[in-house]
């Protein structure tokens, strides 16, 4: 697999866990999101859990309240959704 793919499927899972917390991953353009989106992407790839959170997120169907305990990014994600109103809804 070229490394652009390998990258490109490395961060696909942080993707998807944002978008079922509530989150927008898009947000890491916004100056103040930025480097909390920009820890969590990259400590995803470094995961070496990729498929124990894929399996946790298909049997966790639907929108999510926090992020399982063994992802790296959890405490990030958590901060995220506290802080930003529109994700606690």
């Amino acid at each position: 697999m070229p490394a652009a793919a390998a990258t490109q499927t490395q961060a696909t899972h942080i993707t998807e866990m944002m978008e079922r917390l509530g989150l927008d991953p898009g947000a890491g353009a916004i100056a103040r999101l930025g480097l909390s989106h920009s820890i969590a992407f990259r400590r995803c790839r470094a995961c070496p859990l990729k498929a124990e959170c894929a399996a946790w997120l298909e049997c966790h169907r639907g929108p999510l309240r926090f992020a399982p305990r063994f992802c790296p990014s959890g405490d990030i994600l958590f901060e995220m959704k506290f802080n930003d109103p529109g994700a606690l809804r």
